[in-house]
C-alpha cells in the first residue's frame, strides 16, 4: 500500500490532476487519455458507470500503467472492488466511506480514494486506512472549509478537491490545502474529440508549474 500511495502523490507531483472520464467508450480511450498524457496529467479515472468501463480501465492499464495511476471511480461494492481489480485499476475512487470497500481495496494492494465532506467522515475514513481522500462535492463546502479542516485533520490525509472544480478556480483549491483536484467535463464529455481535450487540457497545464505544490 505505502507504494502505491507514493506513486499517487508522485503522479499529482507531476500535475495536480485527476483526471475524470465519465461516459468515455472503450474505443476512444486511448485516444483520450495520450491527449491528457501529453498534456503531463498522469492520475487518469473512469467511472463505473461509463459505458463498458471496465474494458477502458483494462485498455488504459495496458497501454499507460507504465506511467500513469489509473483508476475505477464511482465505486460502491466489494464486487465492483474485484472487478476493477481484475481490469488493472490502481487507484479506487467513491462518492462515500465503506469500510468494507476501503478494506478490501487496501487489501489488493490499490489505492482507496474515498468521498468526505466533514471532519468527521475524513477521521472515519482516516480509521478505515484511507489516507488520500476525495472532498466531494467540493464546490458545496468552498475553499473556506478546506482551510479550517486543514487546521486539524493529521498532516498525512490528502485532500483531492471534486466537483465543482474548473480551469478558473482549481489552484484556489490547492492554495487553501488540497494536494489536487478532479476534473471531468471541463477536460472531457462524452463526444469532445481530442482537439477539444487538449485545448481544455492546456488551460489547466498553463498555471500548474506557478501553482503546483509537492502532495508529498
Amino acid at each position: 500500500m505505502i507504494s502505491t500511495v507514493r506513486q499517487c502523490l508522485d503522479a499529482l507531483a507531476v500535475s495536480p490532476i485527476v483526471a475524470i472520464l465519465r461516459g468515455v467508450r472503450p474505443d476512444e480511450v486511448l485516444t483520450v487519455a495520450e491527449v491528457l498524457v501529453t498534456a503531463g496529467i498522469r492520475v487518469i479515472e473512469v467511472p463505473l458507470n461509463s459505458p463498458s468501463p471496465y474494458e477502458s480501465i483494462h485498455r488504459l492499464s495496458k497501454a499507460f500503467g507504465a506511467d500513469c495511476l489509473i483508476g475505477a471511480g464511482t465505486v460502491l461494492t466489494v464486487a465492483a472492488v474485484e472487478e476493477v481489480s481484475r481490469a488493472g485499476a490502481r487507484l479506487v475512487v467513491s462518492p462515500n466511506i465503506q469500510q468494507n470497500v476501503v478494506e478490501e481495496v487496501t487489501r489488493r494492494g490499490m489505492l482507496p480514494m474515498p468521498g468526505v465532506a466533514t471532519v468527521s467522515e475524513c477521521m472515519l475514513a482516516y480509521r478505515c486506512g484511507a489516507t488520500v481522500q476525495k472532498l466531494f462535492p467540493a464546490q458545496t463546502y468552498g475553499t473556506a472549509h478546506v482551510d479550517a479542516m486543514r487546521a486539524v485533520l493529521p498532516s498525512d490525509i490528502k485532500l483531492i478537491a471534486v466537483g465543482g472544480v474548473n480551469a478558473e478556480n482549481f489552484t484556489t483549491w490547492l492554495d487553501a490545502g488540497c494536494s489536487a483536484v478532479g476534473i471531468g467535463s471541463d477536460l472531457y464529455k462524452p463526444g469532445d474529440s481530442p482537439t477539444s481535450v487538449a485545448e481544455k487540457a492546456a488551460r489547466f497545464a498553463v498555471a500548474i508549474p506557478k501553482k503546483n505544490k509537492s502532495p508529498g
